[in-house]
């Protein structure tokens, strides 16, 4: 269903950008098992002219609006098919804070991370670490399929009515129907 838009971001990545059009990353999952994520690639790598033989990454204007519209996570829908991430959970973070969490905050691992999560619709950017582990709890110990429900609408919402911004006062709202 969505291969068309699959192949059209896959056209103009081509045309707009250089190098390979996909990044993968190893990230902790369930149980904290390792795999590789898959997004578009939304950085380029360029010569740095103030620091010979330095490479910079910069976005371009197309990787920009890749990451707004967060079509960049639709490769992550791979990640679903092959079982290591679900359409929603916490977000799966960089293996290197894994040694950072403390017991609350591992609690996320118990879960398969998602492309969407609690946190996503709740402040994305916008909120503090601590507010996002607060929120990725919160999911792990009340999730259900009404809410899992509840978040795919509120991210469609969030990127096409107000992307990148705060959908407002949803966590307290939503917390109570639940």
């Amino acid at each position: 269903m969505l291969s068309p838009l699959f192949i059209l971001i896959s056209i103009i990545h081509r045309l707009k950008a250089d190098g390979n059009l996909f990044f993968c990353q190893f990230r902790p999952g369930l149980g904290k098992k390792l795999f590789v994520l898959v997004k578009f690639r939304t950085l380029t790598v360029v010569q740095n002219t103030y620091n010979e033989g330095n490479r910079t990454h910069c976005m371009s204007s197309f990787g920009k609006f890749l990451r707004k519209s967060s079509l960049d996570e639709l490769p992550q829908l791979w990640n679903v098919l092959k079982g290591d991430m679900s359409l929603v959970g916490p977000r799966p973070l960089l293996p290197e804070y894994l040694e950072l969490y403390n017991a609350d905050q591992r609690r996320r691992h118990d879960v398969l991370p998602g492309i969407t999560g609690w946190a996503q619709v709740n402040g994305r950017t916008a909120i503090s670490w601590e507010k996002k582990f607060e929120l990725d709890i919160w999911y792990v110990e009340n999730r259900s399929f009404q809410l899992d429900m509840k978040i795919l609408y509120l991210t469609f919402f969030t990127i096409f009515k107000n992307p990148g911004k705060q959908v407002a006062a949803t966590f307290e709202r939503f917390k109570g129907n639940l």
